[in-house]
């Protein structure tokens, strides 16, 4: 069994990939340019992938993306429009939207059921305020990150700063209504301020800073506080992540190095994959021997033997089915 903690499914479908085709068929008609698919579902099934956290991705206006979203309505039209991708997902039978721990634990005594999504929000600038979150959970978002670059809520990925009053307000109403902080992209301040009001934490896709600088990796001290409220971090499967100074070409052993760091700090069941394929990154840029989604378990081949089974999905399992 894998559980996959970071994966924008619904993103790639509206930037024009059909992720129900082959990963060859697809990648024969790609739309997305310098950047070769990885993830359709039948390379996930092939896997045994049976759960993963879906995202739910606004992406800003930058220079890179001019058609980016400036302002909340824009960021939530994106994550409605993806949303809305999962829903017909899940009416033609390719997904089962997942919305509780128990959801989890009857899926997977399910040996014929699709691949189960658990929606992540990541970027919180859908959410008009701290009021509006419940209409979010409602709709089925069971985890979100405040930050990706900065927010309205959160200094981000090379983008400091702390939470704002109103990133306070978010993360107190997260607390509130149980609804756990994916730390990933947080920026140190905001990671600290988010700490101190004291909501679930995970880190789904986050490498460690003791490997890689900058403020888009986990501190050693931002990774023991994650654990210390029983949460989980995902190892992300991007080159210039995994090495220091490369854009492409990390191994492997390079990525287990992450896992061993980590779980000497935190422990083995703390370990996770938070894969992010095809998350603005292609075939070019995962670790040599990860050319497709299908050769994942060649990393789990890095991790030592009795460990792969929790690293692989029984840790995330464990995280969802107390905490979702």
């Amino acid at each position: 069994m894998l559980i996959d903690g970071h994966l924008d499914l619904a993103y790639n479908a509206l930037n024009g990939r059909d992720l129900t085709l082959t990963l060859d068929d697809l990648r024969a008609v790609d739309p997305v340019e310098g950047q070769t698919a990885t993830t359709t579902f039948s390379e996930m099934k092939a896997v045994g992938a049976r759960v993963c956290f879906g995202t739910l991705f606004a992406l800003p206006r930058t220079p890179d993306s001019p058609d980016g979203y400036t302002d909340h309505a824009g960021a939530r039209a994106q994550a409605l429009a993806q949303l809305d991708v999962y829903r017909r997902w899940e009416d033609g039978g390719l997904i089962r939207l997942l919305r509780s721990g128990a959801e989890v634990g009857a899926h997977l005594k399910d040996a014929d059921a699709p691949l189960g999504v658990v929606l992540l929000m990541e970027g919180a600038d859908p959410v008009r305020d701290a009021d509006d979150l419940p209409f979010w959970v409602d709709v089925g978002v069971r985890l979100m990150g405040p930050a990706w670059g900065a927010t309205r809520y959160a200094g981000g990925t090379n983008m400091p700063g702390p939470l704002t009053d109103a990133g306070k307000a978010l993360v107190a109403a997260m607390r509130d209504l149980g609804l756990p902080l994916d730390a990933s992209h947080l920026d140190d301040a905001a990671f600290w301020d988010a700490a101190e009001i004291g909501p679930k934490m995970i880190a789904s896709h986050s490498n460690s800073r003791s490997l890689v600088s900058g403020n888009r990796h986990l501190s050693d001290e931002m990774a023991c506080a994650i654990a210390g409220t029983g949460g989980v971090i995902g190892l992300v499967f991007l080159s210039e992540f995994i090495k220091e100074g490369v854009r492409s070409g990390a191994t492997l052993d390079d990525l287990a190095a992450h896992a061993r760091h980590y779980a000497g700090l935190i422990g083995w069941d703390r370990v996770a994959l938070g894969s992010d394929m095809d998350g603005g990154f292609g075939a070019e840029k995962t670790p040599v021997g990860i050319g497709r989604y299908a050769d994942m378990p060649r990393f789990l081949e890095k991790v030592p033997e009795e460990h792969r089974a929790a690293v692989s999905g029984d840790n995330w399992l464990r995280w969802l089915t107390a905490n979702l």
